[in-house]
Formats: structure tokens, sequence, C-alpha cells
């Protein structure tokens, strides 16, 4: 049966390989080594198209047109490219104003309140109500003197005073 195989499937025709080295028998484990050369000598080279041999020609080179193109979007990718740094830059400055102002805001709020509380523990209620009353005549309210009024639905009430 390995005959029948060998014989059909061996000497049905002629291969790209060398005809002596594919029916040789060998002993062993070794195997002969082709001769790469004589095989690729042998095999008939395939013509080129004149329409494939234009379309690599084409390939190889750029036209004027395509180089033109070419600068052009680099020209605008580098204009694009500038503008978007610039933008950076100036979205980083202004970051760093409003930082500024900021800060410079919680510092003169926290002025504001030192100064509101250095007024409020300087007044002296005792001394006004000594004056107001001493001085000026004041006298606290009577049970008939104060008023007291229901807002509706409002939040302010306007008084008028009938003479």
């Amino acid at each position: 049966m390995a005959q029948t195989r060998r014989g059909s499937a061996y000497t049905s025709g002629k291969n790209k390989y060398s005809s002596d080295v594919r029916d040789a028998y060998v002993y062993g484990s070794a195997v002969p080594k082709q001769d790469i050369r004589r095989t690729l000598e042998e095999e008939p080279r395939r013509k080129l198209s004149h329409e494939t041999r234009k379309n690599r020609d084409r390939a190889h080179h750029m036209s004027f047109g395509y180089v033109l193109f070419l600068a052009a979007a680099l020209c605008a990718t580098g204009v694009i490219l500038i503008h978007y740094l610039q933008m950076q830059s100036e979205l980083t400055n202004r970051m760093k104003q409003v930082a500024a102002m900021e800060s410079q805001l919680n510092t003169l709020k926290m002025e504001n309140d030192e100064q509101y509380n250095r007024i409020l523990r300087s007044v002296d209620l005792e001394e006004i109500k000594r004056i107001a009353i001493g001085e000026l005549g004041m006298t606290y309210a009577t049970e008939g003197q104060i008023v007291t009024y229901q807002a509706a639905e409002n939040d302010y009430m306007r008084k008028v005073i009938q003479d």
C-alpha cells in the first residue's frame, strides 16, 4: 500500500521541486537539503502587467498636489495646536487670577469681621442707656404704649401714624 501511495503521489507529474530529491529513499531521520537556487531558477518568472507596473510606480511617487495637500494639512495642524496651547495657557492664567482674587476676598472678609467684632466690643450699652435716660429723657414704654399686630400673610407691615 505504501508503494502505491508513493508511486501515485510522487510520480504523478512535475512538481516545482526536483523529482530526484522527492523520489529518493531516505534511510534514518536525515533529510537531504534541497537546492533552493536551482528551484528558483527553474520557476518561470511571471511578467507584470502594464497596469500593475504603473500602479506600483504611482504608489512610489507623490504628486505635487499630494505634497501640497500634506503641507497644508501640516500647517493647519500646527496652527490649531498653537491656538490650543495659547488657550490652555490663558485658562491656566485665569484660574490663577481667580484663585488670587478668592484669597483676597477671604482676607477682606476676615478683616471686615474682625473690625465689626472690634466695633461691637467697643460699644458700651450701659453708657448708651445712661445717656438716653439721663440726658435725653427717654423712658421705657408703658403698658398702653405697646401695640401688637397680627400680620395675615405679608412679611412686613406698614404703620400709619394719625395725629
